[in-house]
This record gives C-alpha cells, sequence and structure tokens, in this order.
C-alpha cells in the first residue's frame, strides 16, 4: 500500500521517466535495427564475413554496461549528451539479437523454395525481398523482441549518467535505502519489458510463414 500510495502521489514524475524510459529504447532499438538487420542480411550472403561480425556483437555483450558508459563519456560529441550517449550504447547492445536472428532467419530459408525462385527468373534483390525476408521476418522480430527486453532492463542503468529513465527512482532509492521508490522504478520497467515482449511475441506469430 505504501508503494501504491507513493505512485499515486508521484503520478506525474513517473509518467515523465517511464516517456524518457520509452524514449531511450525505442530509439535506440529504432537504430539497432537500421544497423542490425542490413548487417544480418549481409553476413548472411557473405558467410566468411559471419564469424567476425557475430563476434564482435558477442564482444559488447561481454562489455559491464557501467563500465562501457565509462568508456564512452571521453568520445567527442557522444560525451556531451548523457542521453545521446546512453542511446548509442544501448543500441550496441540490441545488435547481437538482430544480427543474429537476421542471419539465421535468411539462412533458414528452405534451399530448394530458393532455388525454385530462381528458376522463376528472380533476380537477387527480388529474392530476398519477395522469398527470403518474408520467409525469415518472425526470426527477425524474434531478435528485435529480445532487444528490446534486454534494452529497457539496461536503460535502467543510464540514469546512473544522468540520462534519467525509471532507473532514476531505482538508484535514489538505493541512496534513501526507501523500497518504495526502488519498486516505483523496476515495476514499471517490468511492465513495459512484458508489454513489449507480448506485443512483438504476437507481431511474430501473426507474420510466421504458415
Amino acid at each position: 500500500m505504501n508503494f501504491v500510495r507513493f505512485i499515486l502521489q508521484n503520478h506525474t514524475q513517473v509518467l515523465e521517466l517511464t516517456l524518457e524510459h520509452l524514449w531511450l529504447v525505442g530509439l535506440s532499438t529504432i537504430l539497432a535495427v537500421l544497423v542490425g538487420v542490413p548487417l544480418g542480411l549481409m553476413i548472411s550472403h557473405r558467410v566468411g564475413l559471419s564469424r567476425p561480425v557475430l563476434a564482435g556483437a558477442n564482444i559488447i555483450q561481454t562489455v559491464p554496461s557501467l563500465a562501457l558508459f565509462g568508456f564512452l563519456l571521453p568520445v567527442p560529441w557522444l560525451g556531451e549528451r548523457s542521453d545521446r550517449l546512453a542511446i548509442f550504447a544501448l543500441t550496441l547492445y540490441a545488435l547481437l539479437p538482430i544480427i543474429r536472428n537476421t542471419y539465421t532467419g535468411i539462412r533458414g530459408v528452405d534451399p530448394a523454395v530458393v532455388e525454385a525462385a530462381r528458376g522463376m527468373g528472380l533476380t537477387e534483390s527480388q529474392l530476398l525481398l519477395q522469398v527470403q525476408l518474408p520467409l525469415a521476418v518472425s526470426v527477425i522480430l524474434s531478435g528485435v523482441r529480445v532487444a528490446i527486453v534486454i534494452s529497457v532492463g539496461l536503460a535502467t542503468i543510464a540514469a546512473a549518467i544522468g540520462a534519467g529513465g525509471l532507473g532514476e527512482f531505482i538508484f535514489r532509492g538505493l541512496a534513501m535505502v526507501d523500497n518504495r521508490v526502488i519498486l516505483a522504478g523496476a515495476i514499471p520497467a517490468a511492465i513495459l519489458a512484458l508489454a513489449a515482449d507480448l506485443g512483438v511475441g504476437w507481431l511474430e506469430k501473426r507474420l510466421r510463414p504458415r
């Protein structure tokens, strides 16, 4: 009940920080899709590049988020604004599942279907747009789904560098040793992650080839 009372008393700030959180996650996910899907498509057609690209994305995942924020702080332009730095870092963390699932989805298309499409006279670009991408879209969306859930959680840590978001409540609550304030950040973040997971999961099932 104390937690509910705290939310009601501070609903304006909760909404404001939730919108900031959505902004960080939404923009970083869009950027990760714009970079990750073309990279996944490229390595699916140039298999020799798949190992170094996926290894690079894997290495980024192993770097602790606070350490990555610290490494990026001195970088010109990025370090000048905390939200800009946080979005860049979240984009890097979201790349792995998107690149990997795009690669897996395209490579997983039945070779017989690909050969049949080529036999019908489709060019490589037509083959990609009309056959491979429609068949792989649900696998790609599965990667986007994972990326969003990861980003929602990591975006709470962005508050440590002043980027805003629901992590503001979590860090404030830790400093005050106040569970109400911690939960005011943790519970809305968990709800956002669940909502994104369910929403993208529903879209993934709708677009799955039958």
